[in-house]
């Protein structure tokens, strides 16, 4: 209710946030206050992620650093570890050499 009557925004995630779209719910405290909270955020399967290009890994490189590279926004370096099924995303960034996979870049983000 609160949500609709506009007290809470509907998304309070910035575009570039790994939780802009996941709906917010409330739960009410035994004293009647309302606690809003973000639902679960599911990742899609690896083969459902559209991927745009490959990197290499270079020394020095972070998670960061290859989502700015990539989509200039150093915030989506979840959608990178999202495309490559990592839970850490500095696995990402582990091992020079490795290919990594680059997802196709976000609309609005």
């Amino acid at each position: 209710m609160l949500i609709d009557a506009g007290a809470i925004p509907a998304s309070p995630y910035s575009p570039a946030s790994r939780y802009r779209g996941v709906a917010l719910a409330t739960l009410a405290r035994a004293d009647g206050t309302p606690i809003a909270y973000g639902l679960r955020r599911l990742i899609p399967p690896r083969r459902e992620i559209a991927v745009a290009a490959f990197h290499v890994v270079q020394g020095g490189e972070r998670p960061d650093l290859i989502a700015h590279a990539a989509y200039e926004e150093p915030l989506l370096y979840w959608r990178v570890a999202d495309g490559n099924a990592v839970v850490d995303p500095f696995e990402l960034s582990d091992e020079v050499g490795a290919r990594i996979a680059l997802p196709v870049p976000p609309t609005g983000a």
